[in-house]
């Protein structure tokens, strides 16, 4: 009995060193595959990843996006090799594909509102509606000066200095009107004087003290125009040009100033007023 059970050990101990011998080469084959497909693999990660940094130097793209794009394209490649080299050990690759698949679609269920702040913050980082230091306003009712642009939210610090934080995705679908691009800004402000007034000579006298500002331009020329026949007085538009970083300066000093122009010339800027008249029966 011991005999044929020693015989039993050493016939399985025979084919198991059979069969290690026959897939020897195959195993070590797979393996240095596997090591060299890894090393190359890493290589052209390192050059891929050194083009693209490169790429987007010249670009001049964000900070930000430069570097939130680099570690996209080196987990997306990295995954690539991992994939590529268990598929070469000889694991099946579908388990990882469905794994990857599922833990995608829980990640973009569960983070839906952060994913469209996400796809905004691409978007304003590339397209470049405004910059850092841009004075903006969007439809939603946010303004203030750009102080920061991030993947998921944009800081923004008001007139008032306080800091706010919008969120990229509600920037992105809402209408913004950036007062700094341009580099210059137009005054656009109303003056009522009364119907009795002379319109000609009023504009005239606006004219003259535009013209004395030191912080208005002359190209584009400015213009003093009649827009509205108002329930109390005749309304003259002053519309005026200057540099971004003059505007609420001149702004002031044109409101002052063109005030106290008419007021010398004698011509009144009336108050909102009703003239009520009492009937008696008699």
């Amino acid at each position: 009995m011991q005999d044929t059970a020693m015989e039993n050990i050493q016939g399985q101990w025979d084919t198991l060193m059979a069969s290690a011998i026959a897939w020897a080469p195959r195993i070590i084959t797979a393996i240095v595959s596997a090591l060299l497909i890894y090393l190359i693999g890493s290589w052209l990660i390192r050059l891929i990843k050194r083009f693209t940094a490169k790429s987007f130097e010249r670009r001049e793209l964000d900070v930000s996006l430069q570097r939130f794009l680099n570690n996209l394209i080196s987990w997306v490649l990295n995954i690539l090799l991992f994939i590529v080299v268990v598929t070469q050990l000889g694991v099946r690759t579908s388990a990882f594909v469905a794994i990857i698949g599922a833990a995608g679609l829980a990640i973009g269920l569960a983070l839906q509102g952060s994913l469209a702040n996400f796809a905004g913050g691409v978007l304003i980082l590339v397209l470049k509606p405004f910059r850092v230091g841009d004075f903006i306003e969007s439809s939603s009712g946010v303004s203030g000066t750009v102080k920061e642009i991030d993947i998921f939210n944009t800081k923004l610090n008001t007139p008032q200095n306080q800091l706010v934080v919008a969120p990229n995705g509600e920037l992105s679908n809402s209408s913004v009107t950036n007062y700094t691009q341009m580099g210059t800004r137009r005054t656009w402000f109303n003056i009522g004087v009364s119907y009795s007034a002379d319109l000609k000579r009023a504009k005239d006298i606006l004219l003259t003290v535009i013209k004395k500002n030191e912080h208005a331009y002359s190209e584009p020329a400015p213009q003093v125009v009649v827009t509205e026949l108002g329930d109390s007085a005749v309304n003259l538009s002053v519309r005026v040009t200057t540099a971004n970083e003059n505007f609420w300066a001149m702004q002031e000093e044109l409101i002052i100033d063109c005030k106290a122009a008419l007021d010398a010339a004698g011509i009144e800027i009336p108050f909102p007023q009703r003239d009520v008249h009492l009937y008696q029966k008699g």
